[in-house]
């Protein structure tokens, strides 16, 4: 009720108030995490390729079954391991 009441005050917003919002959200930078950045590389890296090829094994074995209590959470645990340890060693010289 009270924000309707706001409404019939107020009104709706100028067209030219909310283009220059719509103009100020345009003109920032999006920021780049840099832990994503480096997740990326670190995926592409030997370790971690190994370990993301043996996840991909898994899971296309498993999916091609139709009942099986088989689950690929090992492989998925150790791919995410030798991720995070290239990770580690190179997140913080990016960090200011």
């Amino acid at each position: 009720m009270v924000f309707e009441n706001k409404m019939i005050m107020y009104g709706e917003p100028d067209d030219e108030e909310a283009e220059e919002e719509a103009d100020g959200e345009e003109e920032e930078e999006d920021m780049v995490d840099p832990l994503e950045t480096i997740r990326e590389k670190c995926e592409a890296s030997e370790h971690c390729a190994h370990a993301r090829e043996k996840l991909e094994a898994c899971t296309s074995r498993v999916s091609s079954r139709s009942n099986t209590t088989e689950e690929c959470t090992e492989e998925l645990f150790d791919f995410l391991h030798a991720r995070d340890h290239c990770v580690a060693h190179k997140l913080f010289h990016h960090i200011k």
